[in-house]
């Protein structure tokens, strides 16, 4: 009854099946490792931002920035150089501005630096100017901003004196120095300008739960759900073979070579034409 399944037909099949499951299975496994790792990342970077990061250590021992060194307190000394305002940037629901100035190191680098931020429209009268002379600032590390980072909307198109994002790439060009592929976030703000509110660090990219996370969660499930369907499948085209198989060996398929049934309404008709009629 089972000999359909030494067909090549069935070999071939069976080497699909056989093929398909473990693959799914493993790459189902490996779409939910990843999510399991970002979710493990968020808790680590929640754990981070709560944490006490401890003395400020010297900026070029924290570079280059990644998930370890992300918000931990750098210091940089320099002199305050080109100032930059950051529009389009959300502090408590509300709608402001970073004030960005650019901290010239005298290492022929610039560090972005966010004193601060201010509620309403950018406009450059309302940002306090840097103090002079040389300073030393303290804050905390962050990597250079993305079209997919937080806050950002975008990246150009923007008035004189203005960025939309906190990016080595986007800085280079307006000042003469090269510039850090970082910044930091003064911890308290600048005090030297009124009315300046600390920007807390953010988590670095790719450390929360976000869409891309769940993503991963859903390919996990597409994954096992089509190993299971493939398994599904096998077993009606099996089912179905074997019924056919059963009812081929009891002889209730119609016999193929047999002679087709006399057509009974052709022969009536026959019979009728050929009786005599009446008188």
């Amino acid at each position: 009854m089972y000999r359909f399944l030494l067909t090549p037909r069935w070999w071939g099949i069976n080497l699909f099946v056989a093929l398909s499951i473990p693959v799914c299975l493993f790459m189902g496994s490996w779409q939910l490792s990843r999510f399991e790792d970002r979710v493990q990342d968020h808790e680590d970077a929640k754990q981070h931002a709560t944490a006490d990061t401890g003395a400020a250590r010297p900026l070029t021992s924290l570079l280059p920035v990644d998930k370890r060194t992300s918000g931990e307190t750098a210091a940089a000394t320099g002199r305050w150089g080109k100032q930059l305002l950051v529009p389009d940037r959300e502090l408590d629901d509300k709608r402001g501005f970073y004030v960005l100035t650019l901290l010239d190191t005298g290492d022929g680098r610039s560090l972005p630096v966010v004193r601060g931020w201010l509620p309403g429209t950018a406009d450059a009268s309302k940002a306090p100017a840097a103090p002079r002379g040389e300073v030393e600032v303290t804050g905390a590390l962050q990597a250079s901003e993305s079209l997919s980072s937080d806050g950002v909307s975008r990246a150009g198109g923007l008035p004189s004196g203005q960025v939309g994002m906190i990016s080595a790439a986007s800085l280079v060009n307006l000042v003469p120095d090269d510039v850090y592929d970082a910044w930091i976030t003064l911890d308290e703000g600048d005090r030297s300008g009124a009315g300046l509110r600390p920007v807390p660090a953010s988590a670095p990219e790719d450390s929360g739960l976000d869409m891309k996370a769940f993503q991963n969660l859903g390919y996990t499930g597409e994954w096992f759900v089509f190993a299971g369907f493939v398994l599904f499948m096998w077993f009606r085209l099996f089912r179905r073979e074997r019924e056919f198989a059963r009812d081929s060996a009891l002889g209730l398929l119609p016999d193929p070579d047999a002679d087709p049934a006399p057509d009974t309404a052709a022969d009536s008709c026959t019979t009728v034409e050929a009786a005599p009629g009446p008188g």
